[in-house]
């Protein structure tokens, strides 16, 4: 890529999740190979707890880079012989799912930057996407900033943005990774010369995107028919919404507000309907039209094919 420095510079690239997979392919396709990838530990995951390894990592030996797995970032162990040895001039992180500690910050002549999933200093933490989706905004994007000590506080270089009314937060992580790639390849020439912009954050401004629990995707049918709506919304994928029928946990992929206004007929969670979707009602007036769903061992289905194998008894309510 044009612009970057004669001398090449030593970029390590810190991330762990399917997020973090672009911005590595960029760093790749602005000709700078790194050092070194840091991500996270292998983890057992799915209902069999295999050992998968985390996306960055595959993504990495797959292009033939040296990773590194720390089980922590003291300057004592493993992480502090991976950094000596790395001796980057940058550090590029992109949701590593770890805080780093000021004696890493300050390692790198040029600094560390991060890909943040917000436009800052909106939804600082470790879930801006759930917490923008579920809020109902309209439009999200990526903050390209220096780290400093504080959780995303540190002066922004450059962002971006796009319009998410409608998309679930796996559908907004999928465009924002996206995004954050791009801002990072156009910017990376200006931060490795020395030169790129720096533009404090206003704290006043400033909102919190804590993590996200799981008991946080049993559905609210008790509020206004949209706030159901942005609660499936924001918890689609992961970590799920879902609601009970009949002692089954039932989880929800896809819902809309329903043409049916009738919402306060049977109470919140009532089933009003079941004439290809399964229409319930909620607190306030009016009601949500429950698209896609799944049963327990079952496989995710439109409303229309889940209802010929699951028949609704009259009265039945979702909880």
């Amino acid at each position: 890529m044009s612009g970057l420095p004669e001398t090449p510079p030593r970029v390590m690239y810190m991330g762990t999740p399917d997020f973090a997979v672009p911005a590595l392919d960029a760093l790749r396709e602005s000709g700078v190979d790194p050092v070194c990838v840091a991500t996270r530990p292998d983890r057992p995951s799915g209902r069999g707890h295999r050992i998968v390894p985390a996306p960055v990592k595959a993504r990495a030996e797959a292009l033939g880079l040296p990773v590194v797995q720390p089980e922590s970032l003291s300057r004592d162990g493993e992480w502090g012989a991976a950094l000596e040895k790395a001796c980057p001039d940058l550090i590029v992180v992109c949701a590593y799912g770890k805080i780093l500690p000021k004696d890493t910050l300050d390692f790198p002549r040029l600094g560390c930057v991060n890909i943040h999933a917000s436009l800052l200093p909106k939804y600082r933490g470790s879930a801006p996407i759930h917490r923008a989706v579920a809020a109902g905004e309209r439009e999200s994007g990526v903050t390209l900033m220096y780290m400093s000590e504080g959780m995303d506080e540190g002066d922004m270089i450059a962002a971006r943005s796009i319009p998410i009314a409608g998309m679930n937060s796996g559908e907004v992580t999928v465009a924002l990774a996206k995004l954050g790639a791009g801002l990072l390849l156009d910017e990376l020439p200006a931060i490795l010369g020395g030169a790129a912009r720096r533009e404090p954050q206003s704290d006043g401004e400033a909102t919190y995107a804590p993590p996200v629990r799981r008991e946080e995707g049993h559905i609210d049918f008790g509020g206004a028919p949209d706030a159901v709506v942005r609660q499936v919304l924001a918890m689609t994928p992961s970590p799920g919404a879902y609601a009970f029928l009949g002692g089954d946990k039932i989880k929800v992929w896809e819902a809309r507000v329903s043409p049916d206004e009738s919402g306060g007929r049977g109470g919140p969670g009532a089933v009003l309907c079941t004439r290809g979707v399964v229409t319930v009602a909620t607190g306030e007036r009016g009601a949500v039209d429950i698209v896609r769903l799944q049963s327990p061992g079952g496989k995710a289905m439109g409303a229309a094919d889940w209802l010929r194998g699951h028949g609704l008894e009259q009265g039945a309510a979702f909880e």
